[in-house]
């Protein structure tokens, strides 16, 4: 009996010992700059165990049994890398550093895709990184954020020029742009080919075009999250960057280098663009016709230290200065300035499954517009200001493949807004305010089949006295690996005030202010009801399916429905200044779908994305199509890239998009403003000339359509330096696109014309 115990006792002992249990984690860098490896899948050969990395390089492998095993990583654009590993009953830490590759394995990358589709819900949600964004027509020399976001499924543009970005019903101020959790007010140019970015320091970005989750706030509409790379932990490197029309400048190495066995490093990263497009314009656009060639000149600079750990934590100080300036001399001009600093962290405990994120940062931006019908001399025509601080704090707990997210986060800033009429000056009081909020997070993995993605953000509004619960959530269903259908929604608010005017075909300016209580606004509702706060609300539903089924093809199909419940807009129905409200209340929905359809196998890419939708917005006297309602929408983008490395690359990217709405011009009058009072010579003073509006938003501009095309040639010297050559046309065949209309001259600016950039590109 005793024998038979003591067997039991072993035998026990066995089976629990093999069911014990513990965590792998670790972190995945480039071996050659030390850059994390975000997106990658690490596997213990012959498991189910593995983890895809985070963008930060962190990867989390929970519940793993007692044993030896070999984890293996291969990844697009990387050596194959094993290792064996003993797991006992502490945590397991590891740090993995691997070789890029020259062999391209396409395999590989398909498979690394769908790991990530079927691991995360992301639904109304693309992911872009300098990889995707080579893909372009290299104009101005190198491909940009702002020229990639135009070809991707539910984004509007208002053309080349301008810089406004619509997304699926929303206006510019209804979208968000965090660049390592900071908020930037306008990150694009007014000549629409380019943002403030150099593709070279972004790591990667997400768009969220609706139902994003509760880790966003204070925006109704999207949400464009981008992370920069921390810099060249091991050696100097960069580029030189020179073009027709630019110059761009990157420069990024260590200040205490990573080393195996070290610590800490620390490193940097350097960023500078500008444009001398005005004065290059003269010499190779003399066709252009107007005096000032193509008036466009920006300067962005942007510069960021990193000091990290072993185990993976990290700390940054950042900042940047964004300037843009545009001189149309017969018609406008205009111009901005975006300044800010700001730092994060990254913290790993080692023992945990836990990490922690953070930011403080604070962010300006200066606007001004002088519109010379109605120019105060010495003064612009309308001027806005606004800035303040954004703070976040981000603790992520980890279980297996599921994730729980807690944070808070606080947004303070102030507005001003003032313009001059032919009246003389009005202006807006200047106005400050706080929000706070905290949310919840959990992301459930049932097997890799079905993902649940609930969350809940509280957020406050201070200068409203105003709590605003917002539920969201979203799902995924893995019918197969290759088949897979996905929802999200939720409430969204915001107390951010965009000042636009209808008179203007285009908008170009954008005042900036918030909706606090003394905003004159009429008291109700289009529907009749009275507002129950001065938010501005929307509510969100998607419903997409993902099709793998074709080899080395991708097919995405989405639908979404957009509810603005509350929107402010300025009183179009104002006379001189006279109505007792400003502001009034509109309500409005965008719908539509769009389907995208992406091919890829060894050097060709093949992208193609069609977009239908409908924009409504009611006021309490007509229901009409805002100026960025555009109803069908095109992009075919194709890029072969062949030759020994395939050195060579061709890129193509046509666009079509139907006509927006505009307010035409019904008919002219003379008018006189007395400006001498009761001396003013009535019968012999000169009158200014001023205009009847047709209905609102009845016309329709023509079609818009362009084709550009891109040559890329790159030679290697040694392992670390490469030269590129690049040339480009634009609007290839000189298709008139219509940019702005002056109400009172009637003279029509274009889009771009035929144009042609040629650059040259050197890496170190």
């Amino acid at each position: 009996m005793t024998k038979k115990f003591i067997a039991f006792i072993i035998l026990l002992t066995s089976v629990l010992f093999g069911m014990a249990q513990t965590t792998v984690k670790g972190f995945v860098y480039d071996a050659t700059s030390g850059e994390p490896v975000g997106y990658c899948p690490v596997v213990l050969q012959g498991t189910p165990y593995g983890a895809m990395t985070e963008s930060n390089g962190n990867f989390l492998i929970d519940k793993v049994p007692h044993g030896r095993y070999v984890l293996s990583i291969n990844f697009f654009g990387y050596d194959s890398f094993v290792d064996t590993i003993d797991v006992s009953s502490k945590m397991v830490i590891k740090r993995y550093m691997i070789n890029p590759s020259s062999v391209a394995l396409d395999e590989i990358q398909v498979t690394a895709e769908t790991d990530r589709k079927i691991q995360e819900t992301r639904t109304a949600v693309i992911s872009i990184s300098p990889k995707e964004m080579s893909k372009m027509p290299a104009i101005g020399g190198q491909p940009d954020f702002a020229q990639y976001l135009q070809v991707l499924p539910g984004i509007i543009s208002t053309g080349d020029q301008g810089g406004q970005l619509y997304v699926r019903g929303g206006t510019p101020i209804q979208n968000m742009l965090l660049l390592d959790g900071m908020i930037v007010f306008n990150p694009f140019h007014s000549i629409g080919l380019f943002s403030v970015f150099d593709m070279d320091i972004m790591s990667n970005a997400d768009i969220y075009t609706g139902g994003f989750g509760a880790e966003f706030g204070g925006r109704i509409s999207s949400v464009m999250n981008i992370k920069t790379k921390d810099g060249n932990k091991k050696r100097l490197s960069g580029k030189i960057d020179l073009s027709n029309i630019g110059a761009q400048v990157l420069l990024e190495g260590p200040l205490i280098k990573l080393k195996e066995g070290r610590k800490t490093s620390m490193s940097f990263i350097l960023s500078g663009k500008g444009s001398f497009l005005e004065q290059s314009s003269k010499v190779f656009y003399p066709y252009v016709k107007n005096e000032n060639g193509l008036p466009y000149n920006f300067l962005d600079l942007y510069g960021k230290i990193t000091l990290a750990g072993q185990g993976g934590s990290k700390f940054n100080i950042f900042g940047f200065n964004f300037m843009d300036k545009v001189n149309y001399n017969s018609s406008i001009q205009y111009q901005w300035n975006n300044w800010g600093v700001g730092a994060n962290f990254l913290l790993v405990p080692g023992q945990a499954n836990t990490t922690i994120e953070g930011t403080f940062a604070y962010s300006d931006y200066i606007s001004k517009i002088n519109d010379p019908a109605y120019q105060s001399e010495g003064s612009y025509s309308k001027y806005t200001r606004t800035g303040g601080f954004n703070f976040n704090l981000v603790f992520n707990y980890y279980v297996g493949r599921s994730v729980f997210n807690v944070g808070i986060n606080a947004v303070g800033f102030s507005t001003q807004y003032k313009y001059w009429t032919k009246y003389g000056n009005k202006e807006y009081p200047k106005d400050h305010t706080t929000d706070i909020s905290f949310f919840l997070k959990y992301k459930y993995n049932y097997k890799n089949k079905l993902l649940i993605e609930p969350s809940f953000r509280l957020q406050y509004y201070t200068s409203l006295s105003k709590v605003s619960p917002e539920p969201r959530l979203a799902l995924k269903y893995n019918i197969t690996k290759k088949i897979r259908l996905k929802m999200s929604g939720g409430i969204y608010s915001q107390n951010y005030v965009a000042v636009t005017s209808d008179r203007d075909v285009v908008n170009l300016f954008y005042g900036y202010i918030s909706s606090p209580s003394q905003l004159s606004i009429t008291p109700l509702l289009p529907n009749g009801k009275k507002p129950k706060n001065r938010l501005q609300t929307s509510q969100h539903a998607v419903l997409g399916l993902e099709l793998d089924v074709l080899k080395y093809t991708s097919i995405n199909i989405e639908g979404y429905y957009k509810h603005f419940s509350q929107l402010i807009s300025v009183n179009r129905y104002l006379m001189d200044e006279q109505a007792d409200e400003i502001f009034m209340w509109e309500q409005g929905h965008a719908y539509g779908g769009d389907i995208s359809i992406k091919f890829e196998y060894k050097g060709l890419y093949l992208w193609g994305v069609y977009s239908l939708g409908w924009v409504k917005r009611t006021d309490a006297n007509v229901t009409y199509a805002p100026n960025f309602d555009r109803r069908h929408n095109i992009n075919i983008l194709a890029s072969y890239a062949f030759g020994k490395r395939r050195s060579w690359q061709i890129d193509m990217r046509w666009n079509f998009g139907s006509g927006f709405p505009f307010t035409q011009t019904q008919a002219y009058y003379p008018s006189f403003v007395p400006s001498g009072g009761i001396g003013d010579d009535i019968i012999h003073a000169n009158e200014d000339l001023d205009f009847v509006l047709d209905d609102l938003n009845q016309g329709r501009l023509p079609a818009y359509h362009r084709l550009d095309i891109g040559f890329k040639k790159k030679f290697f010297i040694g392992e670390r330096h490469s030269i590129e050559l690049s040339a480009s046309l634009t609007n290839v065949y000189n298709y008139s696109n219509v940019f702005y209309v002056n109400r009172i001259t009637n003279e029509v600016v274009y889009q771009l014309p035929f144009l042609y950039y040629f650059g040259m590109n050197w890496r170190f």
